[in-house]
């Protein structure tokens, strides 16, 4: 298999990682195990945002790419192919310290839906004791 297959197949997954971390607390709401991904998941994109690490899946992806006779990239993942579509200019340290806020907020928010919606006390139970 191509490393640039490879390298273009990681860009999708973690592409797909990233609407999970800003989304996936919406699944919460409809099953509550999901918690058990979309917790770690959220807190990791709020740790890489703030901190400004770079994901271990960029450096990866570079690798495969530069193998396969491509051109990698600098920066992180969300510079090079989120923040073009939604903001053409170059990402600021601001903005992702705001962006990380804003990931926690809207989880917050989803959460906080998910888990004080009435009638779903039985499913809330089993998450809280899996064996329930």
């Amino acid at each position: 298999m191509g490393y640039l297959f490879l390298a273009n197949a990681l860009v999708v997954f973690h592409f797909c990682f990233v609407l999970f971390v800003l989304s996936g607390g919406l699944l919460v709401i409809w099953r509550k195990r999901f918690v058990f991904l979309h917790v770690p998941a959220a807190l990791w994109g709020v740790i890489v945002e703030t901190t400004g690490w770079l994901c271990p899946l960029t450096p990866l992806e570079n690798r495969w790419r530069t193998a396969g006779g491509g051109l990698p990239y600098e920066g992180g993942f969300v510079e090079h192919y989120v923040m073009p579509v939604l903001y053409p200019h170059n990402i600021t340290r601001d903005f992702q310290i705001t962006l990380a806020i804003l990931i926690a907020l809207i989880n917050l928010v989803v959460y906080t839906i998910a888990f004080t919606r009435p009638g779903r006390a039985r499913e809330t139970a089993m998450v809280a004791s899996p064996h329930a």
